[in-house]
């Protein structure tokens, strides 16, 4: 099984040890794991802001470079979803392309969702992370590709008990450039969320995004957290927190 790899622009940049961490996952399910090196962004903030001819343009290099292999996998929600419910928008002026995007879209997987409902994983490395675990469900992963109860499966499997926030579906405030454009509304609502994570005691906060991961993590540090981790589930499987 052939397996195309998306990092995503942000992991690239900001926390490369996910990638690695996702890339050992597959490989030790049995997967043959492909980094394509020419790939770049989703496309996601440009279309998100508007910018649909610089979105196309990513949308199209992504099926260049990701339709050969048996699956594509991405461990994030927000870019699993840009490219598996909105390519088919960016790319309907073409029949062509879009017929293309059609026969990729059913290989496109978030990680968790791939490990746990094709590969059908049951053996996961046993993790290094102790205390209490809670979980924060990022809004396009779940509400665009329906990923929730994987992660929390999977998991278990690696031997983690998940300690639930409340409203651990509620959005954390980030939203790409909402962030920037609506700042104190963003911070309002990943406040919600940090004292959710407190209320319940938690250690650490495990979920699938990472610019979830940077909105939280960088909002519990400005207000005096400095203890409270912050981690990909990718690093928390693969037994590298």
């Amino acid at each position: 099984m052939r397996v195309g790899l998306f990092v995503t622009c942000l992991v690239d940049m900001m926390r490369p040890e996910i990638g690695f961490s996702a890339l050992k996952l597959l490989e030790s399910a049995g997967c043959e794991v492909i980094v394509p090196d020419t790939q770049t962004c989703c496309g996601q903030p440009a279309y998100s802001s508007g910018d649909r001819a610089a979105a196309r343009a990513l949308a199209e290099k992504f099926v260049d470079e990701f339709e050969q292999f048996d699956y594509v996998v991405i461990p994030s929600g927000s870019c699993g979803g840009t490219v598996k419910v909105h390519y088919a928008d960016l790319l309907s002026d073409s029949p062509a392309l879009s017929a293309r995007m059609a026969r990729l879209a059913p290989r496109v997987f978030e990680l968790t969702d791939f490990l746990q409902n094709v590969l059908k994983v049951e053996r996961l490395p046993a993790s290094n992370l102790h205390g209490t675990i809670t979980y924060h469900d990022s809004c396009s992963g779940l509400r665009e590709l329906g990923v929730q109860q994987q992660p929390r499966a999977l998991l278990e499997k690696a031997g983690v008990k998940v300690t639930e926030m409340r409203d651990a579906r509620a959005c954390c405030g980030f939203g790409g450039t909402f962030a920037i454009k609506y700042g104190d509304i963003s911070a309002a609502i990943v406040d919600e969320k940090c004292a959710n994570i407190h209320d319940c005691g938690a250690d650490a906060v495990v979920l699938g995004d990472l610019g979830c991961i940077l909105n939280i993590e960088g909002r519990l540090r400005r207000t005096g957290d400095d203890k409270t981790r912050v981690l990909h589930v990718a690093q928390v499987l693969a037994g590298d927190a």
